[in-house]
């Protein structure tokens, strides 16, 4: 009787050992998959872009990103890489000093980055149509945006992306 009661303890701590073991894999399983599921960060050509005229803050533009069907990532929250033409005082210049939150998009979030792109007040400057617009890092990719009406360009400034367009108004210091 002994040992029967002898083998019960062993059988005990057996199973509490498999118990443990079967924890640490389904969390590290759960872990891994965590890991797999989450959104990697956006190129250029993971997006449709949008760009509309806006009144607010002087006038601005504001550019609308969406990710394309069955593509989930995030874009950083810093300003777009844009410019209207191919000359160094085209190119958008950040309008804020920190980084803001990434934004996440999938199916019908959309991120918003705001567009000034005049921050001077003379009459200097030059009319464009379009805008060249990429994700931050990956300019070589970049797409070219026809702009709903011309727009005279003079020192352009951009806003980081925003989930929420409210965010993306620029304003000039």
């Amino acid at each position: 009787m002994r040992s029967r009661f002898a083998a019960r303890p062993a059988r005990l701590a057996l199973a509490a050992v498999a118990a443990v073991a079967l924890t640490a894999t389904a969390s590290a399983t759960a872990t891994a998959d965590s890991r797999g599921s989450t959104a990697r960060a956006c190129g250029t050509k993971d997006l449709n872009f949008k760009v509309s005229s806006e009144t607010q803050a002087g006038g601005y533009l504001l550019v609308t990103a969406k990710a394309k069907s069955g593509v989930t990532c995030y874009l950083k929250g810093v300003f777009p890489s844009a410019s209207f033409g191919s000359s160094a005082d085209t190119e958008v210049a950040p309008a804020e000093q920190a980084v803001s939150e990434n934004v996440t998009l999938s199916g019908s979030t959309a991120a918003y980055a705001g567009i000034s792109p005049k921050t001077t007040n003379n009459d200097f400057g030059r009319e464009f149509e379009r805008l060249h617009l990429s994700v931050a890092g990956d300019e070589i990719n970049s797409v070219t945006l026809d702009l709903p009406e011309t727009v005279k360009v003079d020192r352009p400034i951009a806003t980081n992306w925003h989930a929420d367009p409210a965010d993306a108004v620029p304003f000039s210091s």
